[in-house]
């Protein structure tokens, strides 16, 4: 596959980042656009010299010329459009948190597999070369024995409707804290033994502030915030017997740093040829199509599975509901 040709689905904010960062390069491209009204999705075209444009969903997914869909919608169509693209045989992009709920991830997950479609979560940081080098000096002993992590990302969202509407899948936790969760599991794996979190909700139930503390088999542990009410550093820490790695914005990493016994040691500063970092996950798309994959080893379907199951399971103790949670999800503590 020379070049691999994205269809979006989805003209909003982050809609925008992707067709940003595939314009400059050689081997990606947007070709399509969809939108729920035609003139928003012509207006994108013409903005990214993007060959054509969709006033719905359906004539996208039946466009033959496109190899790849990335859904952007908010997280509570995700299941819908990704359906959607499964039932025309198009392998998926899915902008993270992969869906609502658990339910309807392994659904989603089950349908691709059942006709042979690639599927994979848009969470960019786990495609990102720094992500991967974090890893690499982590194993690599140059801080010791890593046994402590901390991962915070918050913004100013208290007004965005997508934060505060239940029936968009509001709140920080799949909105910003699913990178913190991501950041641990990277890093310190899915071993938990223990989860102890606090949560501050909004007006409308929704999820604003959370604080989780997780402690591993082995005795290492988490310590993870996110929220839609202040800004911070967004820095993410791993701590070992010998230093520690610090780690500058944990969903886009743009600069690592070494220390060891208080000292600088090392730095790494994000590749100068990276346009803005979603590239990454349609590249990396681009070569399990061409591998033939079903998944993604950088997020394997067991691994967006599990990390849906921990979102629910802290919106079951935090009573977060959603309107497509079914019957079977209660608001009892876990």
């Amino acid at each position: 596959m020379e070049k691999i040709k994205v269809g979006i689905i989805g003209a909003g904010w982050i809609a925008n980042k992707m067709a940003e960062a595939l314009a400059p390069l050689s081997n990606a491209e947007v070709i399509a656009i969809a939108s729920r009204s035609e003139t928003k999705a012509k207006e994108f075209a013409a903005a990214y010299g993007i060959k054509k444009a969709y006033g719905s969903y359906e004539a996208l997914v039946c466009d033959n010329d496109v190899d790849l869909v990335y859904v952007a919608t908010p997280h509570s169509h995700h299941y819908q459009h990704a359906k959607l693209a499964i039932e025309h045989g198009k392998a998926v992009l899915v902008e993270k948190a992969f869906t609502a709920n658990e339910r309807e991830a392994e659904e989603l997950i089950r349908m691709a597999h059942e006709r042979n479609v690639f599927i994979t979560e848009a969470i960019w940081t786990r495609y990102m070369p720094l992500s991967h080098k974090v890893k690499e000096l982590m194993n690599s002993g140059i801080i010791g024995e890593p046994r402590i992590l901390t991962a915070t990302l918050c913004y100013m969202m208290e007004n965005k409707e997508r934060i505060i509407r239940p029936e968009l899948c509001g709140g920080a936790l799949l909105d910003l804290g699913v990178y913190v969760l991501n950041f641990a599991r990277m890093y310190f794996g899915t071993d938990i033994a223990r989860t102890v979190t606090n949560c501050h909700l909004g007006e409308t139930g929704m999820d604003m502030m959370e604080s989780i503390s997780l402690s591993y088999a082995d005795g290492r542990m988490a310590n993870l915030q996110a929220g839609c009410l202040t800004l911070n550093d967004r820095q993410g820490i791993i701590c070992g017997t010998d230093g520690y790695i610090r780690v500058d914005n944990v969903n886009c990493p743009e600069l690592i740093e070494v220390w060891r016994n208080y000292e600088l040691v090392e730095r790494v500063e994000r590749p100068a040829d990276m346009v803005n970092g979603y590239e990454y996950q349609v590249l990396e798309c681009k070569r399990c199509l061409e591998e033939r994959l079903l998944e993604s080893p950088m997020m394997p379907h067991e691994e967006t599975l599990s990390i849906m199951r921990q979102m629910d399971a802290l919106r079951k103790e935090w009573g977060v509901h959603y309107p497509m949670d079914d019957a079977s999800f209660t608001t009892d503590k876990v």
